[in-house]
């Protein structure tokens, strides 16, 4: 049976004991309140239907992550440590479990869609994951859920052609380690130019190698890049990518930080921009995977605006 709305929210208060050391951290549980408060104002939030995901096992993460890293990690916030490898990699004594939340939410997404109760999934999760690699936190991630999601995908229901897309303001490295050398998968990333903006890779010249040569595609933007520059890539350029590749899985990696207004990127995206995003990726599932489609929270940091940003990304799914 479907669940009664067009559009499901993975959600869960538990996400908020990610303690980051404070709201000065941009990575903040803040985050996930202003989305909340601006899904209950929106004109859409009768068309949405809120469930709570369940926790990734350490049999969903072993195809993405490496036993080593994986007990690093938990050691690493039972003993007390404030962060792992770098300062911006912030955790607490909840760190381990609350990553496990997170990456089970695309999890739990997966299997409603595949049972036919929902076609639309966007997970609304921290700690973010696209940065994470496979023994290696990145970025405040720990655990690469958008990975762990398509190989879930993969595995237990045999999906060939699993697409992930990213419009985060950073280019997702996690992602595009893991699925570089390999052809069942397909990496297409819009972000700033590695050349001004963190972690430094997306060229536009890193398609795969090996079997994965083609399979990865990158668009970086010049500080500056615009609204103009992106609806370009999304009607006349990825369409054709798409089409030469047939994919039938889509996930989403959703950051939201490219926004004029965060001042994570040098971009220079509007508000609207993010309503037109939507819109066009719900017109690619409708064409490719019979309209089912995976989003996932990744950045998004500039509390005035993440509400709305992403309240107008949820409206370009749903047509309102």
């Amino acid at each position: 049976m479907k669940l009664p709305a067009p559009l499901i929210i993975i959600e869960d208060q538990r996400f908020l004991l990610h303690d980051t050391g404070g709201d000065e951290h941009p990575e903040c549980p803040a985050r996930l309140q202003v989305i909340r408060q601006a899904l209950q104002a929106s004109c859409c939030f009768s068309s949405l239907a809120f469930l709570a995901p369940q926790a990734a096992k350490r049999k969903h993460l072993i195809p993405t992550h490496s036993e080593n890293w994986l007990f690093r990690f938990e050691e690493s916030v039972l003993s007390g440590q404030t962060y792992i490898d770098h300062s911006d990699n912030q955790i607490c004594y909840d760190s381990y479990d609350i990553a496990c939340l997170a990456a089970g939410a695309g999890i739990t997404a997966i299997d409603l869609i595949e049972e036919g109760r929902c076609d639309n999934v966007f997970c609304l999760v921290r700690p973010p994951g696209h940065h994470a690699e496979h023994s290696i936190p990145f970025g405040f991630c720990f655990l690469n859920n958008c990975v762990i999601a398509a190989r879930y995908w993969q595995e237990k229901y045999k999906k060939k052609r699993v697409l992930i897309f990213d419009f985060d303001a950073h280019h997702g490295n996690g992602i595009q380690s893991a699925f570089e050398e390999e052809a069942g998968t397909y990496y297409i990333s819009i972000h700033e130019h590695p050349s001004f903006s963190y972690p430094g890779t997306g060229y536009g010249d890193e398609h795969g190698m090996g079997d994965g040569k083609g399979s990865i595609v990158n668009f970086p933007l010049q500080p500056g890049g615009d609204d103009s520059q992106v609806m370009n890539l999304l009607k006349n350029v990825i369409p054709k990518k798409l089409a030469a590749w047939q994919p039938d899985t889509i996930i989403i990696a959703a950051g939201f930080d490219a926004h004029i207004a965060d001042d994570m990127s040098g971009l220079h995206y509007s508000t609207n921009l993010y309503y037109t995003i939507g819109k066009e990726i719900k017109s690619w599932a409708d064409q490719y995977t019979n309209g089912k489609l995976l989003s996932i929270l990744e950045g998004g940091y500039e509390l005035s605006v993440l509400g709305e940003s992403v309240d107008a990304y949820i409206r370009g799914m749903l047509g309102k």
